[in-house]
């Protein structure tokens, strides 16, 4: 594992450090088996082939099969103060077979287990698409399909995550990909070597598996990351070669972040110890991202621990910047009943409730009556959020904790 590095001030004063390996080369390509590991991919087979015999022996038994799921609600998930992270609970809810609401989805669970258990065994991969297509077919001697949509095989795949003990990359499934990533850093990918210095305009693809058996970090100078809510805002960023001038890894991560960007934020901060900065919309979800990026989802309350960047700041844009930039009228998208009912659930999160600082930039979002976007600032210059904005907030480190 890379050695931590030491944090400091970031802002116009800081000064370009010698280029440092964080970490050793690997050879050409890895020897690993899988996005997981050997030991890994024997213990999720393990785990699903306990999960069929339980089964089984259930039925040969004379009783009703049946499976505990663990809750992935609001209700099973709490705020750990300590840690600063959403974590999952221990409510589980039963899927029996011989029951018309829960047998479908029996029967959906061991259908996907099986598919999973064949890519392990074939040390393959699959997109959630692709999973979607291999469990489908028509039940023998019926019109019934196996599937309706895609949406029923991925809410599955989430279940049995939590069933086995077992994150998605471990079952070998990826998601497309979508979020990018330039700046001073060289990564490892599945053995190929990636300078970050040097992607050109399009940036490197944050794949959707970031774990240390694909990804490796060799070589980092960076001193932060500013990671910026969609590829319009980084297309600027980059255009205008923000990370060189100011030392830096620039991320995007196209509105909601998925998976793989997060584990990547989480993994440059906690390994290489980077701070990450946030700038996002002056809106509910704005702030709902930030919230996802700090403390973790509820859906995914189980992962927080390895997706979770408890450390991260919200740089902006603030709604005090309609004022304090001196933006126009037109920059102004008026908040509908939707946008003020989620900005007041956003409020009485556990971990915004007790901030007097985030009580006040919603209060004021409020009391404005409108939101504005990122993309707002380019009213002023088309590179005021580059060249003026962003440094001028690092300098005073003026944002949101």
């Amino acid at each position: 594992m890379a050695k931590k590095r030491s944090t400091k001030k970031v802002g116009k004063k800081t000064t370009k450090k010698t280029s440092k390996k964080v970490s050793k080369a690997t050879p050409a390509r890895t020897t690993t088996k899988g996005p997981a590991g050997r030991s890994t991919d024997a213990k999720t087979l393990k785990a699903i082939e306990s999960l069929a015999t339980q089964v089984a022996k259930t039925g040969l038994a004379g009783k009703d099969p049946e499976m505990d799921v663990p809750s992935r609600s609001l209700s099973n998930t709490s705020y750990n103060k300590k840690a600063r992270i959403l974590e999952m609970g221990d409510l589980t809810s039963a899927r029996p077979l011989f029951d018309l609401k829960t047998s479908r989805k029996f029967m959906q669970t061991l259908l996907l287990s099986a598919g999973v258990k064949d890519l392990l065994e074939a040390s393959k991969t699959l997109s959630l698409r692709g999973m979607y297509y291999k469990s489908l077919h028509t039940i023998q001697g019926t019109k019934e399909k196996t599937l309706n949509d895609q949406t029923e095989s991925d809410a599955v795949l989430e279940d049995l995550e939590v069933i086995l003990g077992a994150l998605r990359e471990e079952l070998h499934i990826f998601a497309k990909k979508r979020g990018t990533m330039v700046g001073n850093i060289t990564v490892l990918d599945n053995g190929d070597e990636i300078n970050c210095r040097k992607m050109g305009t399009g940036g490197y693809a944050i794949p959707s598996i970031c774990e240390e058996s694909v990804i490796k970090f060799k070589k980092c100078e960076a001193d932060f990351i500013l990671h910026v809510e969609k590829d319009t805002v980084w297309q600027r960023f980059n255009e205008d070669r923000f990370w060189e001038k100011h030392n830096c890894i620039l991320t995007e991560g196209s509105g909601q972040p998925p998976r793989g960007v997060r584990r990547m934020l989480r993994r440059l901060n906690e390994e290489l110890g980077l701070p990450v900065y946030c700038l996002l919309d002056c809106d509910p979800w704005g702030h709902y991202i930030y919230s996802v990026l700090k403390q973790g989802s509820i859906a995914l309350a189980y992962e927080s621990e390895r997706m979770a960047i408890p450390d991260a700041k919200f740089m902006g844009i603030r709604a005090i910047d309609y004022e304090r930039c001196d933006l126009s009228d037109d920059v102004q998208i008026s908040l509908n009943e939707r946008d003020i009912t989620r900005a007041k659930q956003i409020a009485e999160y556990p971990w915004f409730k007790d901030k007097k600082p985030w009580q006040m930039e919603i209060k004021k979002m409020l009391s404005n009556g409108f939101k504005m976007e990122v993309e707002s600032l380019i009213t002023k210059d088309i590179s005021y959020v580059s060249e003026v904005y962003v440094p001028e907030r690092l300098e005073k480190q003026d944002w949101l904790d």
